[in-house]
């Protein structure tokens, strides 16, 4: 696996990104054509608001899918973030320090860690201010 930095630290997953999800909001664009047409021609438009509404379910799991593990790992994130500063620090991270920031700085490398933690929320760094700071990435080879 190619070593991860700054350039190429997201990750798409081809499978969701590039099927489910547009295949999804293919099918929900196209009932709701199939919706349209069979109000203006009167026929079968039961069976087009049943597919109507089985298509935005589709389109609501299709979106939560991505979201649910994402809200999960950041908090994971947090925990672990909060655990190393107290290992190298002795204190817990500072509470001004918003999610965002904190998932920015998992990248860091435990010299830079907690000199970027106090740096961040000193200065309100974003996540992607803090993430162009990092001089010796350390990469997260686990996210989704």
């Amino acid at each position: 696996m190619e070593k991860q930095n700054y350039k190429n630290h997201r990750k798409l997953d081809p499978t969701y990104h590039f099927m489910l999800a547009p295949l999804s909001l293919i099918i929900f664009i196209t009932t709701l054509v199939l919706l349209i047409s069979s109000l203006q021609s009167g026929e079968m438009i039961g069976w087009a608001v049943i597919s109507l509404m089985m298509s935005i379910a589709l389109l609501l799991t299709v979106t939560l899918v991505r979201i649910y593990p994402l809200k999960i790992q950041d908090r994971i994130i947090r925990s672990e973030q909060q655990l190393r500063h107290y290992i190298l620090t002795g204190e817990l991270l500072d509470p001004r320090l918003t999610l965002k920031q904190i998932v920015g700085l998992r990248f860091a490398s435990d010299a830079e860690f907690p000199e970027l933690c106090k740096r961040a929320a000193e200065d309100n760094l974003t996540g992607e201010q803090i993430k162009k700071l990092i001089q010796e990435w350390q990469g997260d080879y686990n996210r989704i």
